[in-house]
């Protein structure tokens, strides 16, 4: 039997920089690949010229067995469906596209946020995988995808139990980074959640790359800050926190009660430290939310910092640090606050513990 014929069928709905450099990866790798571009002007460029990739391996236009969609295709049998849209657009997406899952097939949330739960509302929970993306991607020109950072991918199931479509997955997505496997989704996600919380909306609202905002040491404060709170609302929740990339320990990164207000202390000098190194390591990442606030579009913020304080309110515990960026990025889309590192100085400012 054609090999082609057995591999897993694969739709990328949404061609920003996770979906285009999902899909770029996948076609290199002799993969038959269908895209949903939802705009013409993306649709047409991937159509005739192809994708183009920009990562370790340098710049080069990728040709394959490409199909474009700008609205889904009306039948079709897909093993797996790659959710790649922005957090607002998931459900929508879900619901779009659920007629073209094969009846054994499962839809992929590579959203950062708590997508899967939304997902699951559209299809059923046995029909979703959790992908957490590890790595940055941005799209600076129609069709033009560049991989920001390095990392992998953690795969897996809410359900948290064994899945043979995981094993499946990894081996199509092994085409595009490392593959690792997580029985504590909720976990992992919420870990992922706090790191963008902080590092996303610190460089949104700091309207600049990762790596220069965190020189600022009260960015990095803020960065922990957030950190904290996220983790106490993941805690009430019963959500238990998974190391990121195996390496880096967001408890570890939070402030104790003793250390809201403290000026300094060794344990402080070396989380700064580990947040330098962070930064340094995502030195050329840059929001995608910063980028559609420039664009005109909606910032996901709701699904990131948002999601932080209605939960955190729900158990009433307040998230101050979580809920000034989120007014922020609201505030910027709107155009009446321009981003920057005295914005951020004033959200700390603003939102410093008061002596008794």
């Amino acid at each position: 039997m054609d090999p082609a014929q057995t591999a897993p069928r694969v739709l990328v709905v949404g061609c920003g920089g996770i979906g285009g450099v999902l899909l770029s990866r996948l076609l290199e790798a002799g993969q038959r690949v269908g895209a949903v571009a939802r705009r013409e002007e993306i649709a047409h460029v991937l159509r005739t010229r192809g994708p183009v990739l920009r990562d370790e391996k340098g710049e080069r236009t990728v040709r394959g067995d490409l199909e474009v969609f700008v609205q889904p295709p009306r039948e079709g049998a897909h093993d797996f469906i790659l959710l790649a849209t922005p957090p607002n657009g998931v459900e929508a997406a879900a619901r779009d596209t659920a007629h073209l899952l094969a009846p054994d097939g499962a839809m992929v949330v590579f959203q950062n946020g708590l997508c899967e739960e939304l997902v699951a509302r559209v299809v059923g929970e046995n029909k979703v995988i959790g992908a957490i993306v590890a790595w940055g991607a941005s799209s600076p020109e129609t069709g033009v995808y560049e991989r920001t950072s390095s990392g992998g991918i953690v795969l897996g199931t809410l359900s948290g139990g064994p899945d043979p479509r995981l094993a499946r997955l990894a081996e199509v997505l092994r085409a595009v980074c490392p593959i690792t496997f997580t029985e504590n989704l909720r976990g992992t996600r919420w870990s992922k959640l706090a790191i963008n919380c902080a590092i996303s909306t610190l460089g949104t609202v700091g309207g600049s790359r990762v790596g220069p905002l965190l020189r600022h040491r009260f960015i990095r404060r803020l960065a922990m800050e957030v950190f904290t709170e996220v983790f106490q609302v993941a805690r009430a929740e019963g959500v238990k926190l998974e190391k990121v990339a195996s390496t880096v320990d967001l408890e570890w990164l939070t402030l104790k009660e003793s250390e809201q207000r403290a000026r300094g202390s060794l344990s402080l000098v070396v989380r700064h430290a580990m947040l330098l190194a962070i930064g340094t390591r995502y030195r050329r990442l840059r929001s995608s939310m910063l980028a559609a606030i420039e664009r005109g579009r909606e910032p996901p913020v709701d699904f990131l910092n948002g999601e932080v304080v209605q939960r955190g309110k729900a158990h009433g515990l307040p998230s101050p640090v979580n809920e000034r960026l989120l007014e922020a990025v609201h505030a910027m889309s709107r155009r009446e606050l321009a981003p920057g590192v005295e914005t951020l100085r004033r959200i700390h400012e603003q939102t410093r513990p008061r002596g008794p």
